[in-house]
């Protein structure tokens, strides 16, 4: 089978990232079109082998960018295409139809109850995710919370699977070695009790509410965030202004250590973490959460279905706190009274296994094909 996957771009984010992730356990012939920014994620895909093209697409109305798409389904010959995110979906959906290819399948990484992929939601954004949807064949819910939204707007009931997001949890296994390097080389405290965030830097992710909460906490209290994104310099200011600018630490999209020069990858950093908080009001699923869980993290967090929708006893350490300063600084601060836990990966973090979300997701692939007719390859890509 030869899959093509449509993703809206490829910086880093949660399903950019997951998507990666993904590719290196499916058992299919696949490449990426990215329509926008081939950022790091782009990268990453091609360093592993996977072809990725950039179509160049200049914003949501580039209509001029349809036709482009659709030849490009069509000089591809692929059985399936699989598209991921709002604008991505929109387009790619109609593209593959319009170029012969009947065996659709979409991934809804970022719905919320109030906005999608950070954006708030509009009757027009609606109308269009519907309209498109109808396209496709199947489309997968990453927590049985999406699937519920899904179904309030509209999707039918039968043509939604849910297929939790996964992650490599040997990739996230705690390291002591590991740990006391990279606070080495990030410049930490050897005393510092170092909260982190994982995550893009955006509005909707409300990483001030933490920025706020630890200007009420003691001063060996550390702030790190991981990620890159449009509110670094807004948190870089709130930071400044509540007076912890010397304790709040940005890794960017690409992490780098003081000197410049490449710094660790994600596990090395949730090694060195002490507690991971997320403070988003609205999750689709809640990955960094189940990747701070996996580094076997204490884990505080305003919304996080990935959590939510197992029995209370899968992750013990994870708590929910009200997406709020002060109530974040009192769960943070009652943490650290509690002192270190065993860094274990609780039933939570083993639930979510990228092996097992690639196996159904194959399932899924196959009913979609199985009963599509043969796309006319041999259609003219003029």
């Amino acid at each position: 089978m030869r899959a093509l996957h449509i993703i809206t771009g490829l910086g880093v984010g949660g399903a950019e990232q997951q998507l990666r992730l993904l590719l290196r356990h499916l058992p299919v012939d696949c490449e990426v079109v990215t329509l926008t920014n081939p950022g790091a994620v782009a990268d990453g895909l091609t360093a592993d082998g996977v072809r990725v093209t950039h179509l160049g697409m200049a914003g949501n109305r580039d209509l001029a960018a349809l036709p482009r798409l659709v030849r490009l389904i069509r000089r591809g010959r692929y059985d399936l295409v699989h598209t991921h995110l709002y604008r991505a979906c929109v387009y790619g959906r109609l593209a593959a139809r319009l170029a012969g290819v009947r065996a659709v399948v979409a991934t809804e990484h970022s719905l919320g109850d109030s906005q999608m992929e950070g954006r708030r939601l509009t009757s027009g954004v609606r109308a269009l995710y519907l309209a498109s949807e109808r396209l496709g064949r199947s489309t997968v819910a990453v927590s049985p919370t999406v699937a519920d939204r899904l179904r309030r707007w509209g999707v039918p009931a039968p043509r939604i699977e849910v297929i939790p997001n996964g992650i490599d949890l040997a990739r996230f296994r705690f390291d002591p070695a590991r740990r006391l390097h990279t606070r080495q080389r990030l410049g930490l405290p050897e005393t510092a009790y170092v909260v982190g965030g994982i995550g893009r830097l955006t509005a909707a992710k409300r990483f001030d509410v933490l920025i706020h909460a630890l200007a009420q906490l003691p001063d060996n209290c550390w702030l790190l965030l991981v990620g890159g994104g449009p509110e670094e310099h807004v948190l870089r200011r709130t930071a400044r202004a509540a007076g912890v600018a010397d304790r709040v630490l940005f890794t960017g999209e690409r992490p780098c250590v003081p000197d410049g020069s490449p710094g660790p990858d994600l596990p090395s950093l949730t090694s060195a973490m002490d507690l991971l908080a997320s403070p988003c009001p609205e999750e689709a699923f809640g990955l960094a959460v189940v990747e701070g869980l996996a580094a076997g993290l204490p884990v505080r967090y305003a919304a996080c279905p990935a959590v939510e929708d197992l029995p209370p006893h899968s992750a013990p350490a994870a708590h929910r706190v009200t997406c709020d300063p002060d109530a974040f600084a009192r769960a943070l601060a009652a943490a650290r009274v509690e002192g270190p836990l065993p860094r274990t990966a609780p039933d939570a973090a083993h639930h979510y296994s990228i092996a097992r979300s690639a196996a159904r997701l194959m399932d899924v692939y196959a009913a979609a094909h199985s009963s599509s007719p043969s796309s006319p390859h041999g259609v003219s890509s003029s």
